[in-house]
């Protein structure tokens, strides 16, 4: 029997285990990427590990979250990456150059390698034909140091792909209909590989917008093959000599079936406040909008930009609309605008923002309280724009230039013009000095760490005790995410080098007194969260779970828990637990307390346990989902313990 793409990049990367789905499989990790947000803790794991000099093909330090410069917290923590990567020998991508994502996709990507990235829509680049996958920051530093990266082996999930997009359809509705379809957990625990003669008819950027949200899907990763089109795009980006044909066998098979007609698809919109929300577009036409904003790294090629510009040349954009353009990276810029497309938008009445992700992380371009606003970003949780009572619709360019022009979301094939045909340039700029080359070791060695003010080492973790009587602090719902668990945006982002400081922002969307509940009973043992399905999906930021830990977080008890999420819990030593029936979530109450007895060899022995809930004489069935190797690591406290005690031995 065959394999199909995703089997044969898992094959060539095995070193451990298995690939039986389920089962925790090493991958041996070729290229890692990592950006401002999470990258500043991933340098500082890296320090506090010793280690000397990355062990990969390629790795890459991006700034393109944290741009905006209201103190000098940011740019300092520029400053330190910078000379991070200078001493960890990554390439180093600076402020304004672009989106982690597509650049890397210019500059770095290669058919038949692995890439791990401490960014969620690192999957983007399975675009290229790589086994791209988003993970903790932790875990991104082990594979820089030359560990494998343990994953539970996924199922793949094969859509044949048919048809052509039709006119005012494009590769944001193709993702969005399979969002409409599986939902925001449908794909956990598998791989997307896409196939089928509609390939043709997808450009590499077009791939990428959907692999990009294969990320929304819950996904491990999303997989495309490398072929013509693959060694296209590397050609006109200088890079023809670094492709490599890899495809399915004509006898591979998969272990789920799905099907994507790419004619029969309409616009699409997903309504606030989840990417799953998603609708056909007549069923919001009408809504008012208050902002429009094109770009981020769910839409981001040279197409994306010049079609929403071909819509609005000529004409004005509604009295009320902030209709916002960001360009995600300086090549795409430079094109733009020597093609007469960013004087497009500005003569539309459009705002031009710098190469970067900008308001789809919350860093600015936040919208007004009670307005709504329709945006081609891959995300709308709530309160991830930077506005609390946020009320974000996502969408492809066509409907946002189209709903400008209205001041309302409107069907871009209701238009009163015709529709514009816009291809990819021939000749496009390519602007190697996007990356700065790493150092040779013996330059690298020397480079001393430049640390800034807000920059502060990982405080020691302690072990996991043996027995401990916890109080529920939160009890939540489902599809929490880890912008409701630690937001991003321009107010907390800035401390993300500074574990204490960020910390006084968990949960803070949920529940505003956490931060001085859980202070209060840190020291006294800790505390518990109960939440119910799909909990940490979204962002990898691995402060997440590395704040709420410093808080004193010793267990989190939900239904099911999304994969990075789940994995970054287990790396920074906070118990993942699930409930054996998940109407036990009920019958639990903040305030209650958990009685632990014997935990640390409990988990050893068995996947299940059973906890008793203080005075309630009530007990609860629980399980893990640990393997030997993660048993490990939660009992010493957390991987950075497990690290330094390996290298100590």
């Amino acid at each position: 029997m065959g394999y199909n793409v995703t089997q044969k990049l898992i094959k060539d990367h095995l070193v451990e285990g298995e690939m039986n789905p389920g089962s925790e499989i090493g991958l041996k990790i070729d290229q890692t990427l990592t950006q401002d947000a999470t990258g500043t803790m991933v340098m500082l794991e890296l320090e506090a590990m010793g280690i000397d000099q990355a062990k990969t093909e390629a790795s890459a330090q991006y700034v393109d979250h944290n741009l905006i410069q209201e103190d000098s917290k940011n740019p300092d923590d520029h400053l330190f990456l910078e000379s991070a990567a200078k001493r960890f020998g990554l390439h180093f991508s600076r402020p304004g150059n672009g989106v982690s994502h597509p650049v890397h996709m210019q500059r770095l990507a290669k058919p038949g390698k692995t890439l791990l990235g401490s960014d969620s829509h690192t999957c983007a680049n399975g675009c290229m034909g790589m086994l791209a996958m988003g993970a903790g920051g932790i875990d991104v530093a082990m594979a820089i140091a030359g560990e494998p990266f343990y994953v539970k082996m996924p199922k793949v999930w094969g859509v044949k792909v048919t048809g052509e997009l039709p006119d005012w359809v494009s590769a944001k509705d193709a993702i969005l209909e399979m969002l409409k379809r599986h939902g925001v957990k449908g794909g956990v625990n598998h791989v997307f590989e896409y196939y089928g003669p509609g390939l043709k008819n997808l450009t590499a950027m077009d791939r990428h917008v959907i692999a990009n949200m294969g990320a929304e899907l819950g996904a491990t990763g999303t997989v495309f093959p490398s072929d013509e089109e693959t060694k296209r795009f590397m050609k006109l980006q200088g890079r023809e000599d670094e492709w490599l044909e890899l495809v399915a066998d004509d006898d591979a098979t998969y272990d789920v079936h799905d099907e994507l007609d790419l004619s029969s698809l309409g616009p699409m919109v997903a309504k606030p406040s989840s990417p799953g929300n998603v609708v056909p577009v007549e069923e919001v036409e009408g809504e008012p909008i208050y902002q429009s904003y094109i770009g981020s790294s769910a839409n981001p090629g040279y197409r994306d930009f010049a079609i929403a510009s071909k819509i609005v040349e000529g004409r004005h954009i509604a009295d009320g609309v902030s209709f916002d353009l960001n360009p995600t990276s300086r090549q795409m810029l430079i094109d733009l605008s020597q093609e007469g497309h960013i004087a497009n938008f500005l003569q539309a009445g459009g705002r031009l923002h710098q190469a970067g992700c900008n308001g789809c992380i919350g860093m600015g371009q936040a919208p007004a309280t009670g307005r709504n606003s329709l945006r081609t970003t891959p995300r709308n949780f709530p309160g991830r724009s930077g506005t609390k009572e946020d009320s974000v619709f996502l969408c492809s360019p066509e409907t946002a230039a189209v709903s400008a022009l209205t001041g309302k979301i409107t069907d871009p094939r209701k238009s009163n013009f015709g529709f514009p045909q816009v291809k990819d340039l021939d000749n496009p700029t390519v602007d190697t000095r996007l990356l700065d080359e790493p150092l040779p070791f013996e330059e690298a060695k020397d480079v001393e760490l430049v640390k800034g003010p807000n920059v502060a080492s990982i405080p020691e973790m302690g072990e996991l005790p043996n027995d401990m009587e916890l109080p529920i602090l939160l009890k939540m719902g489902n599809d929490i995410s880890t912008d409701e668990i630690l937001a991003g945006g321009a107010r907390v982002l800035p401390y993300r080098s500074n574990l204490p400081e960020i910390s006084k922002f968990t949960f803070e969307i949920v529940d505003e007194t956490y931060y001085d509940r859980a202070m209060k009973v840190r020291d006294d043992g800790g505390h518990a969260v109960v939440a119910g399905a799909n909990y940490g999906q979204g962002s990898s930021r691995e402060h997440a779970a590395l704040a709420p830990k410093y808080l004193g977080l010793k267990v989190a008890i939900v239904e099911d828990f999304a994969r990075i999420h789940w994995q970054n819990l287990a790396n920074f030593g906070v118990l993942p637990l699930t409930f054996t029936d998940p109407s036990d979530l009920n019958d639990l109450e903040q305030g209650d307390v958990l009685v632990f007895k014997g935990l640390r060899d409990k988990i050893k022995q068995s996947p299940q346990l059973e906890v008793e809930v203080k005075g309630k004489d009530k007990t609860l069935k629980l399980e893990h989902a640990l393997s030997d190797r993660q048993i490990e690591i939660m009992q010493m406290g957390g991987l950075i313990n497990w690290v330094k005690n390996r290298l100590e031995a």
